[in-house]
């Protein structure tokens, strides 16, 4: 790995073009017994940067330049290229659940296996919709996630362990849909009188299976794809036209939609759209994968918390961390995620999302969570934390994340750069995103 220098200088950018073309609340503890090594040991994963070319392109190594706990600058070596594409494989069908400012599976995908092997354990402290968890839990290793948004348990867990769509079927047919209960009336703005009416038995119905302590795997599961069918932009969901799935927008907003396009909410079959999305889900869900789930699965620990507050997830345990945390201001989580808080009986005013309105103020919080991380990873562990590309890039918080890790004692290995097609520019610096967001992955590397 390439080490890090004290520079009192100033710094330039040059690049250089190389390469060739359990249950939830206890503390597990870490897996155990011995794995084959591998008869070949993979080259280091700097090396493998430098060498990467899967896409046509060379990779592009430079240098990024932060502030050191002592006041100096330490610079790090960055690598340029595309390392995942929509040209790629598509990811696992079980992936398909809409959440606002998620990344592609292929990320952590890239960490987990060339960092990790089967049966470690992999964490994303702000796993959101459960991307990490989900591609780890896919790739034999044992997935660990945490957010404080109680949504994302909810999100997440029911894909470790997918029933058969008999079952979802069976249990749909047992649930009445007509047992319903009074729902605020603003709802139907979106949803047609006799679709709230089943949606709010279908809340009734969990909320008291919840309390008689039999809600199971199956009624998870169709909470899960209740929950992202609520509202969107096609007749798969329950609503009326609105906006994609991954954010609700208000009830005032969606007024105006129905004015613009002349519309009135249709009646939409509550049971058929869930029964469609959960086909559409498990599509890719044989045997075999479902064996590489039942693994794992037992083993996982998913919590509800503040990420720089975790005991449940022992010291020393963790081979692998990839995580992307909210960005500023950039997303407003209460806002997108309402209509979800209240099917699921969730106060959205209580999650306390880190929305900071400054670089410094988000460095603060970073760090807290940083230490946390150090607790529990493993010696020789790493830290992938992503920071996207923040306000058309004028916000580089891959400089400003590597002093959050060095206070806690990592050492940043090196700045990983995935540059989407459409991007490619001479200067990585000036990564330009053609004024329509987040171009760019920005991974920081730390290592225990």
């Amino acid at each position: 790995m390439p080490s890090l220098r004290n520079l009192e200088f100033a710094f330039s950018s040059k690049e250089e073009a190389v390469g060739d073309g359990c249950p939830d609340d206890l503390p597990l503890s870490p897996p155990c017994g011995g794995r084959p090594s591998p008869t070949v040991a993979a080259p280091p994963f700097d090396q493998q940067l430098t060498a990467f070319n899967e896409h046509g392109e060379a990779t592009r190594v430079t240098l990024t330049q932060a502030g050191s706990s002592g006041g100096g600058k330490i610079e790090v070596a960055t690598y340029v290229n595309e390392f995942w594409t929509a040209r790629q494989r598509q990811a696992n069908s079980l992936h398909e659940v809409s959440y606002r400012a998620c990344f592609k599976p292929q990320l952590p995908r890239f960490f987990i296996e060339r960092l990790t092997e089967p049966g470690d354990w992999v964490y994303d402290p702000f796993m959101g919709r459960g991307t990490t968890p989900l591609e780890a839990a896919l790739m034999g290793r044992v997935p660990v996630g945490c957010d404080v948004n109680p949504l994302s348990v909810l999100l997440t867990k029911p894909r470790l362990n997918p029933p058969a769509q008999k079952q979802v079927a069976d249990r749909l047919s047992e649930i009445d849909l007509t047992d319903s209960e009074a729902a605020p009336e603003d709802l139907l703005v979106f949803f047609h009188p006799e679709t709230l009416g089943a949606i709010a038995a279908l809340r009734r119905y969990f909320r008291r299976r919840l309390e008689t302590g039999q809600l199971d795997s199956i009624d998870a599961w169709i909470r899960l794809v209740a929950l992202n069918r609520l509202t969107g932009h096609s007749k798969g969901f329950f609503s009326v036209y609105t906006l994609p799935p991954n954010q609700a927008v208000s009830v005032k907003s969606q007024r105006r939609i129905n004015e613009r396009r002349g519309q009135v909410p249709d009646r939409r079959d509550v049971r058929a759209v869930i029964l469609k999305k959960s086909r559409l889900l498990m599509s890719e869900c044989g045997l075999d994968l479902r064996r590489t789930l039942g693994l794992v699965e037992n083993q996982a620990l998913l919590i509800t918390a503040s990420a720089d507050r975790t005991p449940q997830i022992l010291s020393n345990s963790v081979s692998l961390v990839v995580t992307s945390p909210p960005f500023l201001k950039v997303v407003q989580y209460e806002q997108d995620n309402w209509l979800r808080c209240w099917f699921a009986e969730i106060d959205p005013a209580s999650v306390a999302i880190t929305m900071s309105s400054s670089v410094s103020a988000w460095s603060e919080v970073m760090t807290s969570v940083f230490h946390e991380l150090a607790r529990v990873l493993k010696p020789g562990g790493h830290v992938a934390f992503e920071v996207g590309e923040v306000q058309k890039g004028t916000v580089r918080l891959e400089e400003a994340v590597i002093p959050c890790g060095l206070s806690a004692g990592l050492e940043p290995r090196l700045v990983m750069i995935n540059d989407q097609e459409f991007t490619k520019t001479a200067n990585c610096w000036g990564v330009g995103n053609n004024a329509k967001g987040t171009n760019t992955n920005r991974i920081v590397l730390f290592q225990k």
